[in-house]
């Protein structure tokens, strides 16, 4: 299970979250960027723009609390305050590399982390060094045991970079949260053959299937629809991920737990 929480200003603690002991539970911290509060470029220097209330003591606590929850930072996301983020090549590909590798490090150890998920949403028009860096950053924090997991968050139109990533550092991403909602499907059959195109692309063992709460794509229980149309035509559905907390908040967390009980339900048939 995969959560993306503190992205939107909403005061959120993890204590709100439903967490099911049997299902191994990854809170995405969202965002850390490499940028300063306005934005400009820091050249590889991350720093935590989630929700203050997500502080390292709360983290310490559900982990404490919960066993089975892992916590990730997402790195840069689409905007910090309304200024659209981008990838930017960095003109020493090792001066960012070693940059993003000592500002992770110091985040995992201030913020109990296990690892980090990659969400950059925009790209130069003529080629990046976007995989390398990003693909060689995850092999050295894996290499030198400063984290456990890492993801990655394409959608529809940053397919090409992250597949670039995935083809040439697939052995250290552990799950690609393929933002399926940005599709604009809104019915299972839809979202079936939707992910069966992202599968030949990315693979079927690591491509989780994705919701937005109140958002874009389908909606409503559709979803679990989805999921079940996905079991039923020889895909393991690995986990499931959510976008995000913050909106759950409004509904009792409705599909954190209906996704949970279906995930607990298909490992167990």
């Amino acid at each position: 299970m995969m959560e993306y929480i503190g992205a939107t200003g909403v005061p959120i603690t993890f204590n709100n979250v439903p967490i099911f002991d049997d299902i191994d539970f990854h809170f995405i911290l969202s965002f850390a960027i490499d940028a300063d509060p306005s934005a400009n470029p820091q050249n590889g220097k991350f720093s935590p723009y989630w929700e203050p209330s997500l502080t390292p003591e709360s983290v310490a606590a559900i982990k404490a609390q919960h066993p089975n929850v892992k916590a990730l930072a997402s790195l840069s996301g689409w905007s910090l305050d309304n200024i659209v983020l981008r990838w930017r090549n960095p003109p020493n590909p090792n001066l960012w590399i070693s940059n993003a590798f000592s500002t992770l490090q110091d985040l995992v150890v201030k913020y109990h982390l296990d690892g980090i998920d990659v969400d950059y949403e925009n790209f130069p028009r003529h080629g990046s060094n976007f995989a390398f860096c990003i693909g060689e950053l995850i092999t050295l924090l894996k290499n030198q045991s400063v984290i456990s997991v890492a993801t990655i968050a394409p959608y529809y139109s940053t397919v090409l970079p992250y597949l670039e990533l995935f083809h040439g550092y697939g052995k250290v991403i552990d799950f690609v949260n393929y933002q399926f909602y940005t599709d604009k499907v809104t019915t299972a059959e839809a979202y079936l053959k939707r992910f069966e195109v992202r599968a030949k692309e990315f693979g079927r063992g690591k491509l989780l299937p994705s919701y937005e709460v109140n958002g874009r794509g389908i909606q409503g229980d559709a979803f679990f629809e989805a999921l079940s149309l996905l079991d039923e035509n020889g895909f393991d559905v690995n986990g499931v991920m959510i976008f995000s907390a913050d909106a759950s908040l409004s509904n009792d967390f409705h599909f954190e737990t209906k996704s949970q009980q279906f995930l607990l339900n298909s490992t167990t048939s």
